[in-house]
This record gives C-alpha cells, sequence and structure tokens, in this order.
C-alpha cells in the first residue's frame, strides 16, 4: 500500500514538473496594444497655419487624440491671445512663434518645456531654445514679392535693392504689414534693421511713407486683396510675404499652368524665419500634447508643410515637392538679427517704427 501510494506521489510531483514545463516553453500571450487617448486637443495656430486632412486623421487613428485647430489671427495676435489668456489657457498647444516674437513668448512664461526625441532629426541651427520650450516645425524666408507682369505691362524696372523700393518709380507699389500684429511684418522691419543699421533705418522706413507704402495688420490681408498677383482686386504690385511664393503661385494657377511663375523675389530683402510649437502651461492633456509635437516632426507632417503652408521642413532629409524644386526661390545669404538684439529691442523697435510710420 506504502508503495503504491509513493508511486502515485511521485506520478503527481511529475506531472506538476511536466506542467510547468510546458507553460514555460510555450509562447506568451500578446501583450495588450497600449490604450489609445480617447480626447480632444486644441492646437492654437496663426491664420495661415495648414494641414492636410489626412494627416490629422492618421494622427487620431494612430493614438485616437482628436486635434481641434482655433485660428486666432496673424502670429503676434495669436500669441498676444495666449499671453492675455494665461492663467485659462484656450488650447493646449501654439504653433506659429517665431524667431522673431520667441523671446516675448519664454519671457511671459506661456510654454512648459518638452524636448521631443524627434529632435534628433532636427539640424541645431532650428533649435534656438535651448529650454526646449518651443519645438522648431518649419522655417523660410520673408521678403518683398513683385507681380511680374504688372511691373512689365507698367514699364516699372524690376527692384534689385531695399533702397529702389524708396525711389519714385515704386511710389504707391508697395504693401507691407504692421510689425506690431503680423510676423511677417516684424521679420520685414527687422530686415530693414539688419541692412541699414540702428541708426538709419527709421530714415529709410520715413523715405518709404513718403513714397506711399501701405501698411495692413496682417498677411492675407496684404497677400490676398492688396497685391496684384494675389487672387483678388489688389492695387499693390509689390508685397511683403515669402520666398516660396513663387512657388505657390503656379501650383495655385488654373491650367494652363504656367512655366515661368509669375511671382518673383527681390532676394536682397529676405529675413529668415523659424516657426516653432509649444505645450502651453496649464494644459490638462500634455501626454497628449507631446505626443502631437512628436508627430508634427515625423516623415508625414513635414512632408506635408510644403504644400500647405509654402514654407520648408525643417527634418533633415524630408523631400520636397517639384514645384519647390523648380520654382521656390532659394536665400543663400538671408538678413538676420541675433536673437538676443531682437529679444532685447523688439518692443522699442516696433514703437519706433510705430511712431515713424504710422504717426
Amino acid at each position: 500500500m506504502r508503495r503504491i501510494l509513493s508511486i502515485l506521489v511521485a506520478l503527481s510531483a511529475a506531472v506538476t514538473v511536466l506542467v510547468a514545463a510546458l507553460a514555460s516553453a510555450a509562447p506568451a500571450a500578446p501583450a495588450a496594444p497600449a490604450a489609445k487617448s480617447d480626447v480632444t486637443i486644441t492646437l492654437v495656430t496663426h491664420d495661415s497655419f495648414a494641414v492636410s486632412k489626412r494627416v490629422l486623421s492618421d494622427f487620431t487613428k494612430e493614438t485616437g487624440i482628436t486635434v481641434k485647430l482655433l485660428a486666432a489671427g496673424d502670429a503676434g495676435a495669436a500669441l498676444n491671445q495666449v499671453i492675455l489668456t494665461k492663467g485659462a489657457p484656450i488650447g493646449d498647444l501654439l504653433f506659429g512663434v517665431d524667431n522673431t516674437y520667441l523671446s516675448r513668448a519664454l519671457k511671459a512664461g506661456i510654454f512648459a518645456p518638452y524636448k521631443s526625441p524627434q529632435l534628433a532629426s532636427v539640424p541645431a541651427t532650428y533649435q534656438l531654445d535651448a529650454g526646449h520650450h518651443v519645438t522648431p516645425v518649419d522655417h523660410g524666408d520673408v521678403c518683398v514679392e513683385y507681380d511680374k507682369q504688372w511691373l512689365a505691362s507698367h514699364k516699372v524696372p524690376v527692384p534689385s535693392t531695399l533702397e529702389d523700393l524708396a525711389k519714385p518709380a515704386y511710389k504707391n507699389l508697395l504693401v507691407a504689414e504692421n510689425p506690431a500684429t503680423s510676423s511677417p511684418g516684424l521679420a520685414f522691419q527687422l530686415a530693414t534693421i539688419a541692412h541699414f543699421g540702428t541708426k538709419n533705418w527709421r530714415t529709410y522706413w520715413s523715405k518709404l511713407r513718403a513714397n506711399g507704402v501701405q501698411i495692413v495688420n496682417d498677411w492675407n490681408t496684404a497677400y490676398d486683396s492688396s497685391f496684384t498677383a494675389g487672387g483678388g482686386n489688389g492695387s499693390k504690385p509689390l508685397v511683403v510675404s515669402y520666398a516660396s511664393d513663387p512657388a505657390a503661385a503656379v501650383y495655385y494657377a488654373t491650367d494652363p499652368k504656367p512655366t515661368v511663375s509669375p511671382v518673383g523675389t527681390l532676394l536682397s530683402s529676405c529675413f529668415r524665419q523659424v516657426e516653432f510649437v509649444g505645450v502651453l502651461k496649464g494644459t490638462s492633456h500634455p501626454k497628449e500634447a507631446h505626443e502631437l509635437i512628436d508627430y508634427m516632426l515625423e516623415h508625414s507632417f513635414q512632408a506635408d508643410v510644403p504644400l500647405q503652408m509654402f514654407v520648408y521642413p525643417v527634418r533633415n532629409g524630408t523631400p520636397l515637392p517639384s514645384v519647390f524644386q523648380k520654382y521656390a526661390q532659394v536665400v543663400a545669404n538671408p538678413l538676420t538679427l541675433p536673437a538676443s538684439e531682437i529679444g532685447a529691442q523688439r518692443d522699442q523697435w516696433i514703437e519706433q517704427w510705430t511712431n515713424t510710420v504710422l504717426r
């Protein structure tokens, strides 16, 4: 009897060992997929921000996060709104702060720091905030653009320098944006400061004023309404806009597409602009906001940038569409100013510009 019991105990132990061995040898059950978020976040932008529906819907499919876009005027106006609502942010992120307004945004303390791992694919030249309160997304050059056909038909020579714009031949032909409310307007003001120097730029603007420069509050009004080649009934063949406009003019032209762009660029007038996105302090969805920033630096979003906003992606290796390669003006030596100097002098310069041009 004891022998039988001993055999049964031994068999039971062997079965236990066998079952354990089989369990350890069996493939592990697949891990449950990470739970997707089911929230909506708000991206505050300037009015010129654009992204294809497909790119945003792909982000939602991947993450479960829905992105609501809130356009809040030109870049300067959007930043003003976010600063004024700092205690109760109107969104979760802000896109559109550029290097001309960066110091103001950082001083206002509206952004929570976040360093995206995707920055490893972005050149250091665009990473202007060492504290990573903002993340670069795109870059472009603000320049004076001109309507080739209008100038030719009116026998007005193409300008080649900033000095030309103050000459009688260009009287009442230029529209520019107010630097107090518009990022391209501020970039153009900074271009004149970089070119003429801190002692002489106001004299230049006095000459532009006397020569009939038109000042508007934002880029949309300048290009779409005032510029003769902007699609409206504008009367100004010279406009402060972007060096990518020649490509945009071809891309949006109705058939037959022109073989030569109707818009040209005054390359000596260009100022380099970098645009950033940042997480707003007080957001209830910091994790989701970080995911969106990561996505904005990935290939799919970056490749979408040129034909949506007609600026350049910051991610290394992002291919440019053929219309950019053929028609966009390449600015080899854009005008620049140190970010520290812009930050220290910007408000004073804007006030001086206002007194010189508008009063």
